[in-house]
């Protein structure tokens, strides 16, 4: 597997005023842009291509990472226009430069001590997600992990999807263009027994504020 899919064209409301004049995925924590923790650990595992979607700010984001060779990537940035697709209509937007074969996709707002290459190179289904322990905030979580599938309802534990994940461009390949979310998507690929999921009890943090960013940074930087 060696493309990825990096989600980096929200807005960043809930960021603000920080995402004033800077993207999200390019504030800092420890010492690095956000997305940065992500290419290198995506160049780690032998990830080779990277599609980046851009919206909110897009110039800054090829002035701050170029072309990838300094991580020994390739880059291309997937541009949505001046309002984000939302997550569904981006990974749509982003396919012809992706290509054929399955690819990893990640939210450039998280921070994860996940190793990539744990992800399986083929999803048994057309997608493979990695969950979470829910955090406080999302206490209700997301989706029901049994036996390796995820459900929407049923036996077993309900986690909180950690926002990285393995697809087949079949996921979203035939849908409408235009401004969507993956979430129907997720929901019809469960109902079809086509969406397997792993737990993951690491180190996973959301980005969605100041005082969230502000934390991240201060472990980081404490090693």
């Amino acid at each position: 597997m060696r493309h990825a899919l990096i989600f980096a064209a929200g807005l960043g409301e809930r960021m603000r005023p920080l995402t004033d004049r800077t993207p999200k995925p390019l504030l800092m924590a420890g010492g690095k842009p956000l997305i940065v923790w992500h290419l290198e650990k995506l160049a780690a595992v032998g990830v080779h291509y990277v599609v980046i979607n851009t919206s909110h700010l897009a110039d800054q984001f090829p002035e701050a990472l170029g072309d990838g060779s300094r991580w020994g990537l390739r880059i291309r940035y997937a541009y949505e226009g001046p309002t984000p697709l939302e997550t569904g209509g981006g990974m749509l937007n982003a396919l012809p430069l992706l290509g054929p074969e399955p690819f990893i996709a990640v939210s450039a707002d998280i921070y994860c001590d996940y190793d990539y290459a744990k992800l399986p190179w083929e999803p048994a289904g057309l997608a493979h997600l990695v969950m979470v322990p829910n955090p406080d905030w999302h206490a209700a979580g997301d989706f029901v992990l049994h036996e390796g599938q995820l459900q929407e309802q049923g036996a077993g534990e309900r986690l909180t999807f950690g926002n990285i994940g393995v697809y087949r461009p079949q996921f979203v390949h035939g849908h409408a263009p235009g401004r969507f979310k993956l979430l129907p998507l997720y929901q019809q690929a469960m109902r079809d027994g086509q969406l397997s999921g792993e737990r993951y009890d690491g180190f996973w943090r959301n980005l969605g504020n100041p005082a969230q960013l502000a934390e991240l940074d201060a472990h980081l930087r404490r090693g």
